[in-house]
């Protein structure tokens, strides 16, 4: 897998590996040339990569190849990464950012806008040394090394879940809320981030009811990413046999979790006063419609038993948190967090400043 993925790189065509949360083993999905494929209606099966801004396109590595198992360590020089710490200017811009957006909430009906700002690090570390190390310190995140020579390299360590649909059963969660990791210690979380992770877990669980049944929310419960602890619930329920995986994802994509609430207005807000794009950041990725063949023996009155075969698919959709884009020369990392009307500035640059460790670590 190792010297496939290299050559690849090398020949610069697109591939995917990737690695579950708290998996061992290794996928890579390696596409046979270099056209540019899109999903259009989520009928398609592949490995999907998608932006933020619903209006752009979301690509498509389709399972050409498909290898599996446990990825050798790789061995190649160390690259020395130079100007880790943020600028005062990048400080000063996202303070005033937040300020924006806390004034904009308490002036109007929004109760939520998740405000991010990217960080260039000049640094040509390997790409297949990064995608190690964040396997390495990240066991319970999706870990992935994304490459397409006409969109670019991404890669990340994500711990939220969109939508993981196996049959008709579907689980999502609600996190929001973010502090550092403290051996030994419980969090006691303030009523800002109890509100702010409220706020998601109401709106997925409005979102569902009209496309499935059963829908159970659990108790919000401290969930451990990494060196930072969230606020969780896991969201669960059926689809209706009317909807498909594709109903699912453009009724919670995008979430309040990365976006805000209401979604369009908090949307409107940050392509307005961002002043940036995005891009994949805060888009999802994952594989998509994964073909499932299983055999049975079925008992029939009067008959021998005779097998038989149904096939079923599964999706595995994550939220694209705690990632960077890699350049030829710079990693350019995307962090954000949700503000509301008690967010306080200063608190919020000190909590993108925690996320971007998550990275920067491995740099």
């Amino acid at each position: 897998m190792l010297n496939k993925l290299s050559e690849y790189l090398q020949k610069q065509l697109p591939f995917v590996a990737y690695r579950k949360p708290n998996a061992t083993q290794v996928k890579a999905v390696f596409q046979h040339s270099d056209t540019l494929h899109t999903v259009t209606d989520f009928s398609e099966s592949g490995f999907v990569f998608a932006p933020f801004d619903t209006s752009q396109q979301r690509i498509l590595i389709p399972f050409d190849e498909v290898l599996e198992g446990t990825l050798d360590a790789v061995t190649l020089p160390e690259m020395t990464t130079e100007a880790l710490l943020p600028s005062a200017e990048a400080h000063e811009k996202h303070l005033q950012l937040v300020q924006k957006g806390v004034a904009i909430i308490k002036n109007s009906d929004i109760q939520k806008i998740v405000l991010s700002r990217k960080e260039e690090i000049d640094s040509q570390q390997h790409p297949l040394v990064i995608f190690e190390r964040l396997r390495e310190n990240y066991p319970t995140a999706f870990v992935y090394l994304w490459y397409h020579p006409k969109v670019g390299m991404w890669s990340g360590a994500t711990p939220e879940t969109l939508v993981s649909a196996k049959g008709t059963t579907i689980t999502t969660m609600s996190l929001a809320g973010t502090r550092k990791f403290e051996e030994n210690v419980e969090v006691n979380w303030n009523q800002k981030e109890i509100e702010e992770q409220q706020i998601v877990t109401d709106y997925i669980a409005a979102q569902l009811q009209e496309f499935t049944s059963n829908l159970t929310v659990s108790e919000a419960k401290t969930h451990q990413a990494g060196s930072l602890v969230h606020l969780c619930s896991m969201i669960s329920g059926r689809i209706h046999s009317q909807h498909n995986i594709g109903d699912i994802i453009k009724t919670l994509h995008p979430t309040p979790a990365i976006c805000g609430f209401p979604t369009e207005k908090a949307k409107a807000f940050i392509l307005q006063e961002e002043n940036y794009n995005r891009t994949f950041y805060t888009g999802f990725l994952g594989e998509l419609n994964v073909k499932e063949e299983t055999s049975r023996n079925r008992n029939r009155k009067n008959q021998e038993n005779s097998a038989y075969r149904t096939v079923r698919s599964h999706s595995e959709l994550y939220v694209n948190l705690r990632c960077m884009e890699l350049t030829n020369t710079k990693r350019i990392l995307y962090i954000g967090g949700g503000i509301t009307k008690d967010s306080n500035p200063e608190s919020e640059w000190q909590e993108t400043v925690a996320k971007s460790q998550i990275m920067k670590r491995v740099l």
